[in-house]
């Protein structure tokens, strides 16, 4: 691919505020689907959990995909992707670490399926798939692919032939769910197999969340449109809540599973609230000034909050789906959940803001690119 250059004529554009907000609670959501899971597999308050809690992923793409035309400025291929090597892989494959050596030490307890491979083979499959060492940071090499394909996506929109794309776009998302995968799915494949099933994964995500990515440029080129999602609220709060509903029955009766169509709507829904909403927000500090801290780590927090949970579960004995074998376990369940939760994040902010305090008093001029923030 040449190093195109696309040049705008519009001023350097500063953060948005309710896009800072939204940033810090949707990496809350992914912290919640990962540690608020419950119910035993396949009964109704599994299936309603998964349906509630998980799906951040998609909210997480939407803003990478805003964020990337909104600072779109001045664009240049060649410093766009040092940048992501340094602000995003760069801290993925240091904060990769502690996940890495688990797998080496604990490979049955932490679900490393490469366990018996030369080791830096493993290495270069942890690295390459992001499923295994650290479970959320399959995302970095899905939006690796997103960043290789920038200068393509700035190009279309230029022409005007991207946007054209959305209605397509969702319906792949509609017609191919994400692919399930967990070590025990992979018993019985040679590691070049389970390898490939992790490749798939990665490309498997990348086309069904392209939506949400061009959807995320299309609304921060068309800001006003923003405007549209609060004014039409109810209608996406009934489709949100359709799609839930359906999802679940989907899910339960036929183990058909796409939980993204009713985090499009909560996407709108969030957004327009969000902007709607901005001035007041400013004024409510407390909540404004604590949504710009998490928003701040998010990053941060996306790479480390997973062995932290590892830990919560492997300290008390908890599973990474909290079981419930009667409608009594499900109240003081459901408190766990919420526990683990409150726990996982606050640990993960703690460790965060003491890492990067002593990475500074050692001169560390640019901790972003060892812990993400």
């Amino acid at each position: 691919m040449q190093n195109t250059t696309i040049q705008q004529t519009k001023p350097k554009r500063e953060m948005l505020n309710y896009i800072n907000v939204f940033r810090g609670l949707a990496i809350l959501l992914i912290v919640v689907g990962h540690t608020m899971q419950f119910g035993n597999p396949g009964t109704w308050p599994n299936n309603i959990a998964f349906e509630i809690f998980t799906g951040g992923t998609a909210l997480f793409v939407f803003i990478s995909g805003f964020l990337f035309q909104h600072l779109s400025d001045k664009y240049e291929y060649k410093t766009y992707l040092k940048k992501k090597w340094t602000n995003v892989i760069l801290p993925y494959i240091i904060t990769a670490i502690p996940g890495i050596i688990l797998c080496f030490s604990m490979p049955i307890a932490y679900g490393n399926p490469f366990d018996g491979m030369n080791p830096f083979a493993q290495i270069g499959i942890f690295l390459t798939t992001g499923r295994v060492q650290n479970i959320p940071t399959w995302y970095i090499p899905m939006i690796c692919i997103f960043f290789l394909l920038a200068d393509v996506f700035l190009i279309l929109e230029r022409k005007k032939i991207l946007y054209k794309f959305i209605p397509l776009l969702l319906l792949v998302t509609f017609l191919v769910p994400r692919m399930a995968l967990e070590p025990e799915n992979l018993v019985g494949l040679s590691y070049f197999d389970k390898y490939l099933e992790y490749i798939k994964y990665v490309i498997n995500g990348f086309v069904h969340f392209a939506s949400m990515y061009i959807l995320g440029m299309y609304f921060s080129a068309n800001k006003d449109k923003i405007s549209l999602c609060y004014k039409y609220r109810w209608a996406a709060i009934f489709l949100m809540l359709f799609t839930a509903v359906l999802d679940v029955y989907l899910l339960h009766n036929f183990n058909i599973m796409n939980n993204t169509v009713s985090k499009i709507f909560l996407n709108f829904v969030v957004l327009g609230y969000l902007m709607h909403y901005d001035e007041k927000i400013k004024q409510c500090t407390w909540f404004n000034n604590g949504a710009d801290i998490v928003a701040k780590y998010s990053f941060a927090i996306f790479f480390v909050h997973w062995y932290v949970f590892f830990g919560f579960n492997e300290l008390f004995k908890t599973a990474k789906v909290l079981p419930v074998n009667s409608a009594a376990d499900l109240i003081p369940t459901i408190f766990v959940a919420v526990l683990r939760f409150i726990t996982v994040t606050g640990i993960s902010m703690l460790i965060l803001v003491v890492m990067k305090q002593g990475l500074t008093k050692l001169n560390v001029k640019n901790t972003r690119s060892i812990i993400g923030v």
